[in-house]
């Protein structure tokens, strides 16, 4: 959440304007792709078709009550004349966007491709109704919409339904999404902000995105198989009482992308994870702590579950000296973080970075377990009084990789080195048998009663490290893609 405020305003788009849907026919042949514009507000169920490309024009919301139905193949694209347009699944709203691995729904540029940047539009936000542990008035970053434009914020605190449905994406590919309307307010690719457990969230990939490419506020909503490929901030970033559970994690770094002129500028510092207990106004510090341990009373920690993840970093030169982390834990945030795989991060893989997380791993509400780390500049914190996470804290919990291993040879047959421009050709993320992330993973839940309250039924637990297994199924492949422009 690093971008800047963009020098021109986005078009006036009031949130409570008519849906209006202009349509061209490019013919009766059903392999005849149509157009038709969305914008404003969607105030009745709608399904769109795969057979037309819809552009999102300006700030597109779904209203209370209403489902939007996307089939499978659907192409939806931003208007690049109005910078920052997106699509608002809003609180009481559903999305029902049911892709499948041979026909992914994507929301992607106007632009043709080589000219496609991040930033060219807005991105994919849902609004839902769970709770979080902010209190008062707060509003979607982004969603003000800037000077000018007369977009009121979408307010998404004070659910209280954590069980609350916003609908199901499924096989959902966001790419070269986000917009700064201004300093610490941007767009992400996908933005969950309270979202319930009752919504599905599954196979879904942000590509070249300007700020954050998945990030939760609060909720509890669950997730699966989501990749990040070439992320403008961070690859997933949860805060405010956020407690789901992500399993099957792919993230990979290889540049910084130079985005759309004037959306706002990527990050000096891309990392996998950053994860904020609290932060701002609303963060109510609970008796004999502080705002950030918000929520330590009602049950409203940040205590996110993050299982079976492969986080890539770019490795050394291209980042600014002293950035680059694979997690960055830090604002009084607890959660767990197990089977996972950091590597190529050039500062280090891990730092917990002040005494209010530090205190949730110390009393066991911060869980690192079964981690390999590989290439990294280090494993872990020196230890200071701004930095915890060292090696003696964590314990055995993270396996550093043996000297001259890198991150190509553990990861599958053919992986790109350092500085190599990754393809869908090169990017096999199953290791070999041999791979030393082939084992190592944690088999069972049994002798560790907190992960396993943590996890439930919908993290399975691995006997391998990472988000593939090495007798598969390679669950990324067929719909996820990785180009630049």
């Amino acid at each position: 959440m690093r971008a800047l405020l963009r020098s021109l305003p986005i078009a006036a788009v009031a949130l409570a304007a008519a849906c209006s849907d202009s349509s061209t026919s490019g013919g009766t042949s059903p392999t005849t792709t149509g157009s038709a514009v969305l914008s404003g507000a969607i105030t009745t169920n709608r399904t769109l078709s795969k057979d037309t490309t819809y552009t999102l024009s300006g700030y597109v919301t779904v209203a209370n009550g209403v489902i939007l139905t996307i089939p499978a193949g659907t192409k939806l694209v931003g208007d690049t004349l109005i910078s920052g347009s997106a699509l608002f699944i809003l609180r009481g709203a559903r999305i029902i966007a049911n892709g499948t691995s041979s026909e992914p729904i994507v929301f992607t540029s106007a632009r043709s491709a080589g000219n496609r940047r991040p930033g060219d539009w807005g991105g994919l936000i849902l609004v839902g109704n769970a709770r979080n542990n902010r209190s008062g008035t707060v509003i979607v970053e982004g969603s003000g919409g800037g000077p000018g434009t007369g977009t009121v914020g979408i307010v998404y605190t004070g659910g209280t339904d954590d069980t609350d449905n916003s609908g199901i994406l499924r096989y959902v590919r966001v790419e070269f999404a986000g917009f700064a309307v201004a300093p610490a307010e941007e767009l992400n690719s996908f933005t969950f902000a309270a979202i319930g457990s009752g919504t599905t969230l599954e196979y879904l990939q942000s590509m070249a995105g300007l700020d954050d490419s998945f990030e939760w506020f609060g909720g509890t909503v669950d997730a699966k198989y989501l990749v990040s490929y070439e992320s403008g901030d961070d690859h997933f970033d949860t805060s405010e009482g956020y407690r789901g559970r992500v399993q099957f994690l792919i993230g990979l770094q290889t540049t910084v992308i130079g985005p759309t002129p004037g959306t706002g500028s990527p990050s000096l510092d891309p990392q996998g994870f950053e994860v904020d207990g609290c932060n701002g106004t609303g963060c109510t510090a609970p008796v004999g702590g502080n705002a950030q341990s918000s929520g330590a009373t009602t049950g409203l920690w940040n205590m996110n579950t993050f299982a079976n993840f492969t986080l890539i970093g770019p490795g050394a030169g291209v980042l600014p000296v002293s950035q680059g982390i694979g997690a960055v834990l830090r604002r009084g945030t607890g959660g767990t973080y197990v089977n996972g795989v950091f590597g190529r991060w050039p500062t280090r893989a891990l730092t917990i970075r002040d005494s209010t997380s530090n205190n949730r791993l110390l009393v066991d509400s911060l869980t690192i377990s079964n981690i390999f780390a590989v290439e990294n500049g280090a494993n872990t914190d020196p230890g200071s009084a701004t930095e915890f996470g060292t090696q003696a804290a964590i314990g055995a919990n993270i396996d550093s990789a043996a000297a001259g291993v890198t991150a190509a040879s553990v990861l599958g047959a053919g992986f790109p080195a350092a500085g190599l421009v990754p393809t869908v050709g090169t990017l096999n993320w199953q290791p070999g048998a041999g791979s030393p992330i082939a084992t190592g993973g944690l088999a069972s839940f049994a002798g560790t009663p907190r992960i396993a309250a943590r996890a439930g039924s919908f993290i399975t637990p691995t006997a391998y490290r990472g988000a593939v297994s090495p007798t598969g199924p390679a669950w990324y492949s067929g719909w996820t893609v990785y180009y630049r422009n």
